[in-house]
C-alpha cells in the first residue's frame, strides 16, 4: 500500500511548472459580441431585465464601461456578488406530451440575474479561448470546440488556479 501511495506522489513531480497566464481586463468588443448572441425572447430573471433592454444599455459607452468594471472587480476580488447568485425557478410543461399528470411531463428552468449571466458568458468565452490556445485541453477531448457547459469552464478555471 505504501508503495502505491509513493507512486501517486511521484506523478505530481512530472507536472511541468507552467508560467501563469495573466488575466487581462475584459474588452468592450467581447461583451458586445456575447450579448449580441443572446436571444431576446428568453425568460426574465430575478432582476426583471430583458436581454433586449440590456442590449440597448450596453450601446451606451458609459454603461458598458460600468458593467466591464463590475466584471473586472469581481475577478480581481475573487468574489461573485450574492445578487448574481439569486435565482428564480419556474416549471414549464414539456411540449408534445399526451398527459400532464406526472412530474416527468414538466421541466424546471433556473433564471439568473441577466447582467451576471452576461459576465459569465464573457468569462466562459475567455476560459475556452485560453484553454484551447494554450493546448490545455485537446479539441478531441470535448464534445465540441465551443463548450457552453459550466463544468467545462470550471475544469479550465481549476487548471488556471493550480498553475497560478
Amino acid at each position: 500500500m505504501a508503495q502505491d501511495h509513493q507512486i501517486d506522489i511521484r506523478v505530481l513531480d512530472e507536472i511541468s511548472n507552467e508560467v501563469p497566464i495573466v488575466w487581462v481586463s475584459f474588452s468592450k468588443a467581447k461583451f458586445i459580441s456575447s450579448i449580441n448572441k443572446c436571444n431576446n425572447l428568453l425568460f426574465l430573471g430575478p432582476n426583471k431585465l430583458m436581454w433586449r433592454y440590456l442590449k440597448c444599455i450596453v450601446k451606451n459607452n458609459i454603461c458598458l464601461k460600468k458593467i466591464i468594471n463590475i466584471a473586472d472587480t469581481c475577478f480581481e476580488l475573487d468574489h461573485w456578488p450574492l445578487h448574481f447568485k439569486v435565482s428564480t425557478s419556474i416549471i414549464i410543461p414539456k411540449p408534445n406530451k399526451e398527459l400532464y399528470n406526472s412530474s416527468k411531463a414538466f421541466g424546471p428552468i433556473i433564471l439568473l440575474n441577466t447582467i451576471g449571466k452576461l459576465i459569465e458568458k464573457v468569462i466562459s468565452d475567455r476560459l475556452q479561448f485560453q484553454s484551447i490556445s494554450s493546448n490545455f485541453i485537446h479539441l478531441s477531448q470535448l464534445y465540441r470546440l465551443k463548450q457552453q457547459l459550466t463544468s467545462d469552464a470550471s475544469i479550465i478555471l481549476t487548471y488556471f488556479i493550480h498553475t497560478g
